[in-house]
């Protein structure tokens, strides 16, 4: 049984002053997520992925259509105890202390004083924040700390299913790695995690599955390989040439690949695999070396451009 269904989902704006008129932020959103998966929710700036988080965090209200979360519609409030979220650009206390924050945050959810302070040090520790910050007021941390914060807040009553809108951001390369990290041990345990993420890699690295948003409406979803079912039978060769001039190899291999020039070398592309014998004896009549020969795939990115 999915763990969130949303079904023709609309959310119309009213803009202007004098005469106002509506602007469609979601036109008829529909997709389902499984359980104990990560699911990557795509789309270019203003596509609807926020809005759609808004929804269903019931902090704006749907035009039209409807949505579930656990079985629960999203208008039940009681279902909140059971998921965790993570905003974009959270607000927190600044005089609090991040251990305090998240002993607010327990509080919140009817934790026992005992449980709070054993919860609070563990996600601590979890989101990697340096001990020595823990009793330093939020307005004192940087934006990879706050983030490491938020983190922590959203798993605070050991949520289901957590909810991510760009997670990564504000983080360092380390931080990026240890939030990639600490999300795919969420997976492990059995949680469901919905993101929204501008960062590609990291959407290729940790998703199931994935849905591309475009101007409100769902362009694409499914998983990974199934959105990759019609990838070319392209070859991809990198190699060295004593010349390193492309165009005089072109100009050997016209017909049969095509040459470009790269960091790394010459990257020669053959359409199938039949001719990748015959780049490899032109590059030996020429004392070419070969580097590397990898099939063409596209990646997450080619395909969300598309």
């Amino acid at each position: 049984m999915p763990v969130i269904e949303i079904n023709n989902l609309i959310k119309d704006y009213e803009v202007g002053f004098w005469r106002k008129r509506k602007v469609r932020a979601l036109d008829g959103v529909s997709l389902t997520v499984e359980p104990h998966q990560v699911f990557g929710f795509l789309g270019a700036n203003g596509a609807g992925k926020t809005t759609t988080l808004k929804l269903l965090m019931r902090l704006i209200f749907p035009t039209g259509g409807s949505a579930r979360i656990l079985g629960c519609d999203i208008s039940d409030i009681s279902m909140h105890e059971r998921i965790g979220y993570l905003p974009e650009n959270p607000y927190f206390y600044d005089y609090l202390t991040a251990r305090e924050f998240l002993n607010y945050c327990g509080e919140l959810f009817g934790l026992d004083q005992t449980i709070r302070a054993k919860r609070t040090d563990q996600l601590l520790v979890r989101v990697n924040l340096d001990r020595k910050s823990w009793d330093r007021q939020l307005r004192k941390f940087s934006k990879g700390m706050l983030q490491r914060v938020g983190l922590a807040q959203a798993l605070v009553n050991d949520p289901e299913i957590v909810f991510l809108d760009e997670p990564m951001s504000g983080l360092d390369p380390v931080g990026r790695r240890e939030v990639r990290d600490l999300i795919a041990a969420l997976r492990g345990e059995g949680k469901t995690i919905f993101m929204c993420s501008h960062i590609l890699s990291d959407i290729e690295v940790l998703c199931d599955n994935v849905a591309i948003l475009k101007g409100g409406k769902v362009a694409r979803s499914g998983s990974l390989d199934e959105l990759r079912a019609h990838e070319s039978n392209s070859i991809e060769i990198i190699a060295t040439s004593p010349n390193s001039d492309p165009a005089a190899l072109a100009q050997l291999l016209t017909g049969v690949a095509a040459v470009s020039s790269e960091p790394r070398g010459l990257r020669i592309e053959v359409a199938d695999e039949k001719k990748v014998d015959l780049v490899l004896a032109q590059l030996r009549e020429t004392n070419g070396k070969l580097i590397s020969v990898n099939p063409v795939k596209q990646s997450l990115e080619d395909l969300f451009l598309d």
